[in-house]
């Protein structure tokens, strides 16, 4: 792959951005077209990202499922594991208020004596 100079990676952002409708050139102009990146990289595929101890989402959810006692979990069980874990890695901020709120949530148990 050959890399581009900035002076033709400048025309090519300046040829996608005349391309594009008024509406979409008026939204790019309000956050700024120096900030615009037209040619950002690819994110790695959900089956090799990895997170900060270097497992993937499937190696996870395995490691999890495996640690628990030898009672049977279904499958909306697994399907719910899976997804907050994907959540997670991606550091949504949806299932991140939903991991935080657990933790809270079992704490809180603990100190009232539910738990």
């Amino acid at each position: 792959m050959t890399k581009i100079s900035s002076e033709e990676e400048a025309k090519r952002k300046k040829a996608i951005f005349d391309s594009m409708a008024p509406r979409r050139q008026k939204h790019i102009m309000k956050k700024g077209y120096e900030k615009w990146e037209p040619f950002q990289e690819p994110k790695d595929p959900i089956d090799i990202r990895k997170d900060k101890t270097k497992r993937t989402t499937q190696a996870l959810v395995r490691e999890f499922l495996q640690s628990m006692s030898s009672e049977e979990y279904s499958n909306a069980y697994g399907r719910g594991v899976f997804e907050i874990c994907i959540g997670i890695i991606n550091d949504d901020e949806r299932y991140r208020a939903m991991y935080d709120f657990s933790v809270w949530y079992s704490e809180l148990l603990k100190r009232e004596g539910f738990e």
